[in-house]
């Protein structure tokens, strides 16, 4: 699902989709500053051409393409643009040659206007239908794709394009400009004068394109089996002889431009495409609810399509976080024409979200009216993240419950308090998802995918584990690698908070993963080459990927680290020690928000520990689930907590690796609570449910922080006893005192590397 941090990334990806990569360089050019207007930005261009210089030959020619453009240079783009293409498609993601087509599109149209003194709109629509008619459906699907539209709200936007450009414009002064800042300012002005000239025109031309190519069904009504009815919109390839399989996504979000371009791209692979709204959404009548009918509702869509004279009868699911989630919903009745499935960062209501550890997350708070306040969704809403991100602060400085945040708001949040009507994995969530048993009937091919950086990876994990465990001989694959949750259900991102991932790990899920898998399932095609046993995972650093029969048989060794403090210094250490370790955090004191969180590479240890271990011997490996047992004596009857893993470079900067949240009083079962004894010792066990997989850099040590949650990313939990949701710093009393006892430890999957020799037995 959407967070505040996927919308930053997803206008991040579009600059980047839309300006391209700069260039590296120290040579200067004459600038006069932004009084000269477009023609000086034209000349500018023209200079960049000349001094412009670049080793890697795609981002060279992707950059001065732009500059060629926005210097007039048409038939000169032309030629550079043909070569990128020509390029992108012979190399490892040929779909990337989709944004060199669009340009080729503006260029043709732009050359055309200039000789043949035609209107723009004219020339755009006659350089559109000949070069599209040159492409094949999957490439073009692509290049519709990247178009963007009104209806897109993290997509390419005219007007947000031209702001975009004017602050960069103010940015530089008059006087000589580095080539890195002429290119960027040229690449910004050409992408906001390129879209905003043909942004009016592409609606027209994809409908002509779509009709075509495909069979554009209206979008009907499929009734469900409790009366209600739920839409479906179908698109079918124009010639298809015999009936399709069908590729199947069952979503809460109601957005005409998503679903088109899921329809568009599954069709142009040769599948019946199909993609159904939640009950509530699109045509639907009632009200949208999220996670509580969709299993019953995607059930009869599939057999709905099962019945349609264009259907063979079989159909597979796909798509990531709430709509992974609907393909196990659908899973838990078992329709007979569900045939496979993959699922990607996968939400597990009760598991991962609303709630994780049984801890609330308060950034699900917006979600809730985002998806369920009307037809369609509420962008405008749910994308003011200073009006959440300042709503969150004033709610933690209040000191007032958690039960209190639509109060603060002025506005009414019935689904964000029906869920907190469920602090334990109760019958209200378990009905949601395939329950123990229930794995066992679940015989389909699935192919599940998800990141270390995926904040959803505990549910994703979630319904790998308990399909193994109570299913073994399921043919259920995982992919994971350094991805964050767009990147894990699309295609992955070069630099994931700082991080810039392995060349091998940089796999395109979405676009070219996904029907290689459907292709294996429904068309005897080649098992994607990645899938070499149950589990496949990329070790970050190695710039490899290995391969288990399980998430237990990724770790390369087992090592037991306790949580000991000598001297005053807190350590990992290989033997238990007979001190402890005192944590004290006063959960009434509300003035002690930071002004931003830490930045990347930098602890966070408020409220926390951090145990650092000795350096680690070169060629350390930690790859899978770390566990562990805390021994404890505390004064509160609950805590929320959190372990965090780092990497402590030589250097001194950290690098995240995993961790575990959870309410102590669960952490025994998610569905019962049992709240601590004041001043009794406790012991709490655990096993994570994320995994990674990190080669540690040379002279590197690992660090556990081990904190009280407090802060207004979740519910706060006063140790009272009581319901969390309704207390308030009023009930915090004295402060939260925690004895870590030298005989707690941690279980850590980590060890000597192993070569990547194929599958581990």
């Amino acid at each position: 699902m959407p967070t505040s941090s996927m919308h930053r990334w997803v206008i991040a990806l579009v600059f980047v989709c839309v300006a391209g990569p700069l260039l590296a360089g120290t040579a200067t050019l004459p600038w006069k500053g932004g009084s000269t207007g477009e023609a000086g930005i034209r000349d500018l261009a023209a200079e960049a051409i000349v001094a412009y210089a670049e080793p890697d030959r795609a981002t060279y020619l992707d950059n001065l393409a732009s500059l060629q453009l926005a210097a007039r240079r048409y038939d000169d783009a032309a030629r550079s643009l043909a070569e990128l293409v020509a390029l992108r498609k012979a190399g490892v993601q040929p779909l990337d040659a989709a944004g060199a087509t669009r340009w080729q599109v503006y260029a043709r149209a732009r050359k055309t206007e200039a000789v043949m003194r035609l209107p723009f709109g004219d020339a755009y629509a006659r350089a559109f239908r000949d070069v599209f008619a040159t492409l094949d459906d999957v490439l073009a699907s692509q290049v519709i794709a990247s178009f963007g539209s009104d209806e897109e709200p993290y997509g390419p936007q005219p007007a947000q394009l031209r702001a975009d450009y004017l602050a960069l414009l103010a940015q530089r002064k008059e006087g000589a400009l580095a080539v890195t800042e002429a290119v960027a300012l040229v690449k910004a002005y050409q992408a906001a004068e390129a879209y905003a000239a043909f942004r009016p025109f592409t609606a027209k031309l994809i409908d002509e394109d779509d009709r075509r190519r495909y069979e554009v069904r209206a979008p009907v009504l499929v009734p469900s089996s409790d009366g209600a009815s739920v839409t479906a919109l179908v698109m079918l390839p124009r010639h298809h002889p015999a009936p399709l399989a069908t590729l199947l996504g069952f979503t809460i979000y109601a957005n005409p431009w998503w679903s088109s371009t899921e329809l568009r791209l599954t069709a142009a692979h040769g599948y019946a495409a199909v993609v159904g709204y939640s009950r509530g959404k699109g045509l639907s009548p009632g009200q949208a609810v999220p996670y509580e009918h969709d299993g019953v509702d995607a059930d009869a869509t599939i057999e709905w399509i099962a019945k349609q004279p264009w259907s063979d009868g079989r159909v597979g699911m796909y798509g990531g976080s709430y709509n992974g989630f609907t393909q196990w919903a659908a899973a838990k009745h078992r329709p007979k024409a569900l045939r496979a499935l993959m699922p990607s960062v996968t939400v597990a209501p009760g598991i991962d979200v609303p709630m994780e550890g049984n801890v609330s997350l308060t950034f699900v708070y917006p979600w809730a009216p985002y998806v369920a306040g009307g037809k369609g969704l509420d962008e405008a809403r749910y994308g003011d993240n200073a009006h959440w991100n300042g709503l969150y602060r004033r709610w933690y400085e209040s000191g007032k419950s958690y039960r209190a945040l639509d109060e603060l708001e002025g506005k009414p949040n019935p689904v964000f308090q029906r869920w907190l009507d469920h602090p334990s994995y109760d019958a209200y969530w378990r009905d949601m998802i395939p329950q123990g048993g229930e794995f066992s009937g679940i015989d389909i091919p699935v192919l599940t995918t998800t990141g270390y950086f995926d904040g959803g990876q505990i549910g994703a994990l979630h319904y790998v584990r308990e399909h193994e465990r109570y299913n073994p001989r399921a043919e259920h694959y995982l992919l994971i690698g350094p991805w964050d949750h767009v990147g894990a259900q699309r295609k992955a991102r070069p630099v994931v908070d700082g991080y810039a991932i392995d060349p091998v790990a940089k796999i395109d899920i979405s676009r070219v993963l996904r029907y290689q898998w459907f292709d294996y399932v429904f068309r005897g095609g080649a098992k994607p080459a990645l899938l070499k046993d149950r589990i496949n995972y990329e070790v970050m650093g190695a710039n490899t990927w290995k391969h288990a029969p399980s998430v237990d048989g990724m770790a390369p060794a087992k090592r037991r680290l306790f949580l000991v403090t000598e001297d005053g210094a807190a350590t990992l250490r290989e033997r238990p020690s007979a001190g402890t370790s005192l944590l004290t955090v006063d959960l009434g004191k509300r003035d002690d928000l930071p002004a931003a969180d830490a930045p990347p590479g930098v602890l966070d240890d408020r409220n926390a520990l951090a145990f650092t271990s000795e350096p680690l011997s070169a060629g350390t490996e930690l790859s899978g689930l770390f566990s562990g047992k805390l021994d404890l004596v505390t004064n509160k009857r609950d805590f929320d907590l959190r372990i965090t893993l780092y990497e402590k470079k030589a250097g001194g900067d950290y690098f995240p690796l995993s961790w575990y949240l959870a309410r102590a009083s669960y952490m025994e079962d998610r569905s019962h609570r049992r709240l601590l004894v004041p001043g009794k010792r406790t012991t709490l066990a655990f096993t994570n449910g994320r995994t990674t997989s990190r080669l540690f850099e040379p002279g590197s040590r690992l660090v556990a922080v081990v904190s009280v949650v407090k802060d207004p990313g979740s519910s706060i939990n006063m140790g009272s006893g009581g319901d969390v949701g309704l207390e308030s710093a009023a009930d915090a009393g004295e402060p939260l005192r925690i004895e870590w006892l030298g005989s707690s430890y941690l279980d850590l999957p980590m060890g000597p590397t192993e070569p990547p020799t194929g599958v581990r037995k």
